[in-house]
């Protein structure tokens, strides 16, 4: 099961190393993509196919389904492990996540996230201190 929180710095050539334990579950080929609230996401094929299915199906004449397919899938990049695990994350979506040089890896079950570190801190701290609030929203969620 993807979890846990692993961090690591980017490296020449904006390299990072993949964590070892991620690297086992989803293999050696990834989909990345920008993500929400600042982050990106990582995936195997595999999951992209059924996180496509999921977030980004429905009528074309739907302006909702067309903003999230051109976020998920206009931002995607498959991406190559080589033999040491690091990949090189995308000029543009180093951009959109704003990372600079220490890099969060947060395993969500099903997905990857891969943060700033300083960005991650910050959105940790707001979880911490709005998780009463957000606890009330989720469970009003329909599922």
């Amino acid at each position: 099961m993807l979890i846990g929180e692993f961090r690591n710095k980017l490296a020449d050539g904006f390299r990072v190393a993949f964590p070892k334990k991620f690297r086992q579950e989803m293999g050696e080929k990834l989909i990345l993509a920008q993500g929400y609230e600042g982050c990106l996401i990582a995936v195997s094929p595999q999951a992209w196919d059924q996180l496509i299915s999921d977030a980004a199906t429905g009528p074309f004449v739907s302006e909702s389904v067309r903003d999230t397919t051109r976020f998920l899938l206009g931002s995607a990049a498959e991406v190559e492990l080589d033999d040491q695990g690091r990949f090189v994350i995308p000029e543009s979506l180093r951009e959109s996540a704003n990372i600079t040089d220490e890099i969060a890896f947060l395993g969500l079950g099903r997905w990857v996230e891969v943060w700033d570190q300083t960005l991650w801190n910050e959105h940790k701290k707001y979880i911490k201190e709005h998780g009463s609030e957000i606890a009330g929203k989720l469970s009003k969620v329909e599922i």
